[in-house]
Order: structure tokens, then C-alpha cells, then sequence
């Protein structure tokens, strides 16, 4: 372990990390919700089923894209992006989703937050040697914690406070972690 500490940077494992596993958090959110925005939208279980499924579909044409761009400008800069992108999906979903439309739209530009490992596990990444790399990985590969985060937490959330708040609660966690990757 110690020669793993030495070989790479800890900050930027730290936080393509965080990175990874607040991104996954927000990329998952409406699955938890689906219930919540079933009963207060009247949705069918058809478009329950999408507004689940619409995140997932924008994820995979993201990853692509934000792959890219990360070695266009550099994995911080990408990382930036997306999480301020993220920020704002969500602060818009926060204040102005009410309609069944609204989740679609809001939906597919949260799969920007699942593209996020296309640029989190290069940033971790390259910062080692080969012979340090599984580790580095398998840390901030770690951020597919943020799933069971969205799904343990958010019906909690909706339950005392309303899904809106989850949505601000959420924009809130990437506001505490674009500071730390700054």
C-alpha cells in the first residue's frame, strides 16, 4: 500500500471518486422516484418505465461524447463540465419538472451523469504506474456506490420532504463535490 500511495496523486483519486459516485447518485435518481412521480403525475406504468429507463439510453450516447472531450481538454476539465452540467439538469428538474415530458427531457440530460465513468476512471488512472492501475481503478470504480446511495436515500427524502427536495438535495451533493475537484 505504501508504494501505491507514493506512485500516483490521491487528491485526483479522491476525487474522480467522488466524481464517479455522485454522478451515479444523480444518474439513477428517478428510478427510485418512479414511485413517487407515478402517484403524483398519474403516470402509467409505460411511462413510469421510461422515466426510468430514458437516464440509462442518455448515458450511452454521452459516454462517447465525454470520452472525447476528455482527451480533447483533460479529464478535470471534462469532469467539470459534466458535473456542472449535472448541477444544472438538476436544479432545472428541482424547479420546473412537472410534466410527464418535463422527466423525459430531464431523464436523458442525466445521463450525462452516467457518462461520468468515461471520464473518472482515465483520470484516476493515469496518474499510476501499470503495476498500480487495478487499484486505482477498483477505488474510484468504487462510485457505482452511488447507486445504492440514490436508492436507499431518496425515497427516505420523498417521503419526509417531497421528490423536489431530492432533486435539490442531489444538486447539493454535486455543488459540495465540484468544490472538492476544484
Amino acid at each position: 500500500m505504501k508504494g501505491f500511495l507514493r506512485a500516483g496523486h490521491t487528491p485526483t483519486l479522491i476525487a474522480a471518486l467522488l466524481y464517479f459516485d455522485v454522478s451515479f447518485m444523480a444518474w439513477v435518481l428517478l428510478g427510485p422516484l418512479a414511485p413517487f412521480l407515478r402517484s403524483e403525475l398519474g403516470l402509467t406504468a409505460t411511462q413510469q418505465g421510461l422515466v426510468t429507463a430514458i437516464p440509462l439510453l442518455g448515458g450511452s450516447l454521452f459516454r462517447p461524447l465525454l470520452g472525447m472531450l476528455g482527451e480533447r481538454i483533460g479529464g478535470r476539465g471534462t469532469g467539470l463540465l459534466g458535473l456542472i452540467l449535472t448541477l444544472l439538469t438538476l436544479a432545472a428538474g428541482w424547479q420546473l419538472a412537472h410534466t410527464t415530458a418535463h422527466f423525459y427531457v430531464l431523464g436523458f440530460f442525466l445521463g450525462i451523469a452516467g457518462a461520468s465513468f468515461a471520464v473518472a476512471l482515465p483520470l484516476a488512472s493515469r496518474w499510476y504506474p501499470l503495476e498500480h492501475q487495478g487499484l486505482a481503478l477498483g477505488i474510484a470504480g468504487a462510485g457505482n456506490s452511488g447507486t445504492v446511495v440514490a436508492a436507499l436515500v431518496a425515497p427516505r427524502i420523498s417521503e419526509m420532504f417531497g421528490w423536489q427536495s431530492v432533486l435539490g438535495w442531489a444538486a447539493g451533493l454535486i455543488v459540495l463535490t465540484l468544490v472538492v475537484f476544484c
